[in-house]
């Protein structure tokens, strides 16, 4: 860490504050810089859009630092990556991927038909997106999980191509422990492009990269900016969720460890300096101990200075009962929500709005981040309160399908006709009614 001292997190008391105080406390930290980030990313979309492979080399050679030759990974990179991995990652991997499967495979939603009336059926068939664009960051840090969390649920799904975009590292290379973990999953193709340029090259495609129909992934600031954008313009790709900076909040008694609540805000803490942390609890004695803890672990960690630049927008709140707690919340609605309590699972209840839950003292969030088996791709930003996590549902298309025999037409069609009636739609009536007088004059 260097000289400068960190600005940890203090105990506030919730209860002092009003309305403006509470709601500018919970304000994220990106918020502050939404004006400066969109500006940088309309103009790298620009770029990638008017120059193709010639912009992200040029960008790559900018923001990374590093000469591209080719843009995609070569299947020479990936035999080469993977006998760079430790025999035991690779199993660590391998074991990750296989829970995360599990969990996945267990929440697939299946294709259904009913008779809604006599002579009439209808169903819903499933279909994989048929090219889906992956972001697997590793700016600070390699995130081969990520690409476990993207890639297994997207070859459940059943889609087509599957790529996906990765930084490269100083000497050029994508990753090799990313690489791996791309292969477990089962992603075709990766390009060593990152940031804003990355999620560019995938929305509009470039002579490398092909344009994609939905794009995945989490991402700092400048990332989770230009997957909103580019879904906001005609003909752009959808995305999964607004993805951003790490985010997680824990709710303690006052029996909590709090050397473990500590290691969860830091866990978090260390992803970025615009990761946000928040510990709220009805004992402020324990609060003050996650204060102290919250020092001497930050000494200990080789991130310290990233995670100390997070803590400086993070909070220690001490309120009057645990219901103002899940009150907070389910306003701020975390990515994560860890309840270090005495009976978590009596509290679900209360729960209205995360991205994933962790119960109880064993349940550290890093668990979610590897391999529980749940996904660690999760809305941030307070989108938990209308969006969930990635599965496999987000990599495929529902489609409605309906048979209507002669029998169902005559049973059902005087209620359409009578609906078409009240809208004022003559056109749609009379569809329905020329086959009715059809039938009839048989």
């Amino acid at each position: 860490m260097n000289d400068t001292t960190p600005t940890l997190p203090r105990v506030t008391d919730w209860r002092a504050l009003d309305a403006d105080a509470r709601a500018a406390l919970l304000r994220r930290p990106t918020a502050r810089l939404a004006a400066a980030v969109d500006t940088a990313v309309r103009r790298t979309l620009a770029q990638v859009r008017a120059d193709g492979d010639g912009a992200l080399r040029a960008l790559t050679r900018r923001y990374d630092h590093v000469e591209l030759d080719a843009i995609e990974v070569s299947a020479d990179e990936f035999a080469r990556a993977r006998t760079e991995v430790p025999p035991d990652l690779v199993r660590a991997l391998e074991e990750a991927a296989a829970r995360i499967e599990a969990w996945h495979r267990a929440g697939m939603a299946g294709e259904f038909e009913i008779e809604t009336a006599p002579g009439v059926r209808c169903g819903r068939l499933l279909r994989g997106i048929r090219r889906v664009g992956l972001y697997v960051p590793a700016g600070s840090a390699p995130l081969p999980s990520t690409a476990l969390m993207l890639g297994v649920p997207a070859r459940l799904a059943g889609c087509r191509e599957i790529v996906a975009c990765s930084p490269p590292r100083a000497d050029g290379r994508v990753d090799p422990v990313v690489l791996t973990a791309c292969a477990i999953a089962g992603i075709q193709r990766v390009f060593r492009i990152g940031g804003a340029q990355a999620i560019a090259a995938m929305a509009y495609g470039t002579g490398s990269v092909p344009a994609c129909d939905k794009l995945f992934g989490p991402g700092n600031a400048y990332v989770t900016a230009a997957k909103q954008m580019v879904a906001q313009e005609t003909g752009g790709p959808a995305i999964d969720m607004p993805a951003g900076p790490s985010e997680v909040l824990v709710i303690a008694d006052a029996q909590a460890n709090p050397a473990f609540v500590a290691a969860d805000l830091l866990s978090q803490a260390e992803h970025g300096p615009d990761s946000q942390t928040i510990a709220i609890s009805d004992d402020r004695a324990l609060l003050e101990r996650v204060a102290r803890e919250l020092e001497t672990q930050l000494a200990t960690l080789p991130r310290a200075d990233i995670a100390a630049q997070a803590l400086d927008a993070s909070l220690l709140l001490h309120v009057g009962a645990l219901d103002d707690a899940f009150a907070i919340s389910n306003d701020y609605a975390p990515e994560h929500l860890i309840l270090q309590l005495r009976e978590p699972e009596a509290w679900l209840d209360r729960v209205a709005a995360a991205g994933s839950v962790f119960c109880g003292d064993a349940a550290p969030e890093a668990l979610g981040d590897y391999c529980s088996g749940t996904n660690h791709v999760l809305p941030t930003a307070g989108t938990a309160r209308a969006l969930s996590g990635v599965s496999v549902a987000s990599f495929q298309t529902a489609i409605s399908v309906q048979h209507v025999s002669p029998a169902g037409l005559a049973a059902i069609g005087p209620c359409a006709l009578r609906i078409a009636a009240a809208e004022g739609l003559a056109a749609h009536a009379r569809a329905i009614s020329i086959r009715l007088d059809a039938e009839n004059a048989r």
